[in-house]
C-alpha cells in the first residue's frame, strides 16, 4: 500500500515537473518571438526609411553623334525623355531621338529639322524663359524678335506609344518690335505669364532696354494684336547677364560683381529696389539662374562657391539676402535647376557635374558621369534623365534622386524656407502648387508628442495614483470589489469615442464654460480640504460609525455640488474677471492665443484613456505589499499615513513607477484622441489653449495621401521610428528603475 502511495506521488511530481519545464518552455518560446518581432518591426522601419539619406546617382544610357550638326545653344526634352532637342546659333531647332527601345527609331535619328529665322533673317541673340513655359526668343536683326515652342504630340496607335515633334510660334511668325529704334540686340532674356510678355534686351549701343507686350487673341481667326510698353532703364556699363522672373514683377541685371535688382511691375516707372555687392573673394560671377517657383536666385562664382538669394522681411520693406552658401571646389561653367524642385546641376569648367539642392542643403553628387566631360547639359521635366554634349558627341544618363529634400539637419535643425523672414522648425508636407518647397521637419510633431502626452499625464497621473492607493489600502473589499473592475472597463472604452467626444462636445464646452473649468480645478480641492477639516470636528461617536473605507462615498455629493456650483458661476465669473468674453480677454489682453481644440481638452480626454491604465497597475502594486509589513508598522504605534508613506509605497514603489511610466507610453502613442480633439497644427508652444500635432497622428492623417515610395511617404516612416525609439526608450528607461527601485527596498 505504501509502495503504491510513493509510485502515484513520484507520478504526480514527474508530471508537475514536465508541466513547469513545458510551461517554461512557452514563456521563453513567447518572450523570445515578441523580441522577435519588436526586430523586425525595427529592421522593417529602417529598410523603409535608410534610402532618404542615400545621394544621387548617375548612369550612361545613350552615346552617339550630335544629331543635325552646328553648334548647341540650348538642350531640352520631352517628359518622358524619348524625343530630345537642341537649338544651333544658326537659329535650328533639331528633334531627335532621344533613346532606343522597343518600337523606336535609333538613337540620335533626326526626326524633325526647322528654322526658327527666315532666309533673309539672322540670329543676334537667344534666350529661353522658364522650364515650365519652355519658350525660346531669338533676336533678330533690327531690334525684332519671335517667340518659338517645342511640343510633343503623343498618341498610343496600336498600344504604342509614339511622340511626334513639331515647332510651333504661339504668338505668330511675324516678329515682334522689340527696339523701336530697331537696333540690334546683343542680350536678351524673356519671360511670358499668360498672353503678356516681358523682354529685357541689351542694345549694340549698350542701353538696357524693356519691353511689355500684351497680347489679345481673336476669337475667329487666332490671331494675337498686342499693345507695347517700352522704357529704357537708365543703367551703364557693360552688362553680363539678364534674368526676369515668370511674375513679370522683378529685373536682375548682372555687372562684374553687382547685381542691380529692378521692380519692373509698372515700366511707366521703373524703379531699382536692391543693389547687392557680390564679394570679390570669391571670384567673377559665372553663372546665375532663378530655381524652381523662381523666388531663389543662385549665383555661382569660378572659385567654385555658390550662394543662395532671396526676399526677406527687413526694415518695412523686402530685401533679397545671402541665404546659404554650396563649395564644389572648382571654377563653374553654367546652373541647370529642376523644373519642379529645389534641386539644381552645376556643370564645372572640368566637365564635372555637381547635384546640389538647396532646402536640405546638401551635395548628392560631383564628378564626371561615365567618365564624360560636360560642356552643356539639359534635366528632363521629371528630373529623372539628364542629356548632356561633349565636343561632337551626345550622352544621355538616367539619373536617380529620388529623396533630395531629406538630410539629418533638416530633419532636426531649423531650415531657412524660401520666403520665411528667420529659420523654423516647419512641418508642411503637401501643397496645391507643385513647385511647393515641402518642410519636412520632424521636431515640431515630435513637440506635439511630448506636448499632449505632457498634459494628459497631468491629469492622469494624480487621479490615477491617489484613487489606486485609496482604493488598494483604504477601501473596505466589498467597495474594492465594485469599484476596481469598473474603473478596469473604462480602459475598453474605443478611443474613437473619447476623441469624437472631445472634439464635438468638450471643445465647445471648455471655449464657453472656459471660467468654469478654471474655478472647477480650484474650488473642487479646496473643497475637499475643507470637507476633510469639517469632518475631522465632528464628534467622534458620529465619526466611528463611518469608516475610513466608506467615507469617499460621503465626499462624492460634495465634489459633485463644487463642480456643479464652478460651472453655474461660470458666466458671472466671465463678466467680473474677463469683461464678459474670456476668449477676448485672454488674446487681445494677455496675448495668449486660443484655439478651440487644444491642448487643454486633449489633457482632460486621454488623461480620461490614461487613467484606467495608471490606476489598475498601481492599485496591484500596493494592494500586493505583504500585510505582515503593514501590520507591524502599525504595531510599532505608526498611524496609517506614516505606515502607507514609510512602508507600503515604498514597497510598492517598482510598480507605482511601472503604471506612470505604462500610461506615458499609451499617451505618447495615442492617435485617435488627438487627431479628433486638436487641430492638428504642427506647432512648437506650450500654451495650453493652443493645440499641436503629435508623430502618431500625423501619421494617420498623411498616410493615405502619400505617394508609396515617394519622399513623404518614407519620411512618415521615419516618423514611426522615432515614435518606436521613444516608447522603447521609455520602457527601457522604466524597467532600469524598476529594478533598481525593487532592489533597494527588496529588504522591507
Amino acid at each position: 500500500m505504501a509502495s503504491s502511495q510513493t509510485s502515484a506521488q513520484f507520478s504526480a511530481g514527474r508530471m508537475r515537473l514536465i508541466k513547469d519545464r513545458i510551461a517554461r518552455f512557452g514563456v521563453t518560446l513567447g518572450g523570445g518571438l515578441v523580441l522577435l518581432a519588436l526586430l523586425l518591426i525595427f529592421f522593417y522601419l529602417l529598410y523603409v526609411v535608410l534610402p532618404i539619406f542615400k545621394g544621387a546617382d548617375v548612369k550612361s544610357v545613350e552615346s552617339y553623334a550630335v544629331p543635325g550638326g552646328g553648334e548647341t545653344l540650348a538642350l531640352g526634352m520631352e517628359a518622358r525623355a524619348e524625343v530630345g532637342h537642341r537649338v544651333t546659333s544658326d537659329g535650328r531647332i533639331v528633334f531627335f531621338q532621344l533613346r532606343a527601345g522597343d518600337g523606336l527609331q535609333p538613337a540620335g535619328t533626326v526626326l524633325l529639322e526647322r528654322s526658327l529665322v527666315g532666309e533673309d533673317e539672322a540670329l543676334r541673340a537667344f534666350a529661353r524663359n522658364s522650364l515650365a513655359n519652355n519658350d525660346y526668343a531669338v533676336a533678330l536683326a533690327d531690334g525684332l524678335v519671335r517667340i518659338a515652342r517645342p511640343e510633343y504630340d503623343v498618341s498610343w496607335p496600336n498600344d504604342i506609344r509614339l511622340v511626334v515633334p513639331r515647332l510651333t510660334f504661339p504668338f505668330g511668325e511675324t516678329p515682334l518690335q522689340l527696339d523701336e529704334q530697331g537696333r540690334d540686340i546683343q542680350r536678351l532674356a524673356f519671360e511670358r505669364d499668360g498672353n503678356t510678355l516681358l523682354f529685357a534686351a541689351v542694345t549694340e549701343d549698350q542701353r538696357l532696354i524693356v519691353t511689355r507686350f500684351t497680347g489679345r487673341q481673336n476669337m475667329m481667326t487666332r490671331a494675337f494684336t498686342f499693345s507695347t510698353q517700352r522704357t529704357e532703364v537708365p543703367l551703364r556699363g557693360r552688362i553680363q547677364s539678364l534674368h526676369i522672373t515668370p511674375n513679370l514683377r522683378q529685373l536682375f541685371v548682372q555687372q562684374n560683381n553687382r547685381l542691380h535688382i529692378f521692380d519692373v511691375r509698372n515700366l511707366a516707372d521703373v524703379q531699382e529696389s536692391q543693389v547687392i555687392s557680390l564679394p570679390q573673394s570669391r571670384g567673377a560671377v559665372s553663372a546665375m539662374a532663378l530655381l524652381a517657383g523662381s523666388s531663389s536666385l543662385m549665383i555661382a562664382h569660378d572659385s567654385g562657391q555658390i550662394s543662395q538669394w532671396f526676399e526677406v522681411s527687413g526694415d518695412g520693406q523686402r530685401q533679397y539676402r545671402e541665404i546659404r552658401t554650396f563649395d564644389v571646389g572648382r571654377p563653374i561653367r553654367s546652373l541647370i535647376p529642376e523644373q519642379f524642385r529645389r534641386t539644381f546641376y552645376a556643370v564645372t569648367e572640368e566637365g564635372e557635374l555637381a547635384i546640389l539642392h538647396t532646402t536640405s542643403h546638401r551635395q548628392l553628387y560631383q564628378r564626371q558621369p561615365g567618365n564624360v566631360a560636360i560642356e552643356q547639359a539639359a534635366i528632363g521635366p521629371r528630373a529623372n534623365h539628364l542629356v548632356a554634349q561633349n565636343g561632337d558627341q551626345v550622352h544621355v544618363f538616367r539619373l536617380h534622386n529620388d529623396h533630395p529634400e531629406v538630410s539629418w539637419s533638416a530633419i532636426w535643425s531649423k531650415v531657412w524656407y524660401e520666403n520665411y523672414e528667420e529659420p523654423t522648425y516647419t512641418w508642411q508636407s503637401t501643397s496645391g502648387s507643385d513647385e511647393f518647397e515641402p518642410k519636412f521637419s520632424l521636431v515640431p510633431i515630435s513637440f506635439g508628442t511630448i506636448k499632449a502626452a505632457f498634459y494628459a499625464m497631468l491629469l492622469a497621473v494624480p487621479i490615477g495614483l491617489a484613487a489606486a492607493v485609496y482604493t488598494a489600502y483604504f477601501m473596505t473589499p466589498a467597495l474594492r470589489k465594485v469599484v476596481k473592475p469598473t474603473v478596469e472597463i473604462m480602459e475598453a472604452l474605443p478611443t474613437v469615442i473619447l476623441g469624437f467626444l472631445a472634439g464635438l462636445w468638450l471643445a465647445p464646452l471648455v471655449e464657453s464654460h472656459l471660467p468654469g473649468f478654471i474655478a472647477f480645478v480650484i474650488v473642487v480641492p479646496l473643497t475637499i480640504l475643507v470637507a476633510a477639516f469639517l469632518w475631522h470636528l465632528l464628534p467622534e461617536n458620529i465619526r466611528r460609525h463611518v469608516t475610513d473605507g466608506r467615507a469617499a462615498m460621503l465626499l462624492m455629493p460634495v465634489v459633485i455640488f463644487a463642480g456643479w456650483a464652478s460651472f453655474a458661476m461660470s458666466p458671472y465669473l466671465e463678466l467680473w474677471f474677463f469683461d464678459g468674453d474670456t476668449r477676448y480677454f485672454l488674446t487681445n489682453e494677455l496675448g495668449i492665443n486660443f484655439d478651440q481644440r487644444n491642448a487643454l481638452v486633449v489633457g482632460i480626454a486621454m488623461g480620461f484613456a490614461v487613467i484606467p491604465t495608471i490606476f489598475s497597475i498601481a492599485e496591484d502594486a500596493v494592494f500586493s505589499v505583504p500585510k505582515h509589513l503593514s501590520n507591524g508598522s502599525l504595531a510599532l504605534g505608526a498611524t496609517e499615513w506614516q505606515t502607507l508613506t514609510k512602508v507600503v509605497l515604498l514597497t510598492a514603489s517598482p510598480g507605482i513607477f511601472s503604471a506612470v511610466m505604462m500610461g506615458l507610453g499609451r499617451a505618447v502613442g495615442e492617435t485617435m484622441i488627438v487627431l479628433m480633439a486638436t487641430g492638428n497644427t504642427p506647432i512648437m508652444d506650450w500654451n495650453i489653449f493652443e493645440g499641436m500635432r503629435t508623430l502618431s497622428a500625423n501619421i494617420a492623417v498623411e498616410m493615405p495621401e502619400s505617394e508609396v515610395g515617394s519622399t513623404h511617404y518614407r519620411i512618415l516612416f521615419l516618423a514611426a521610428f522615432v515614435l518606436f525609439v521613444f516608447t522603447f526608450a521609455f520602457n527601457t528607461l522604466a524597467e532600469f528603475v524598476r529594478q533598481r527601485l525593487r532592489e533597494k527596498y527588496s529588504s522591507l
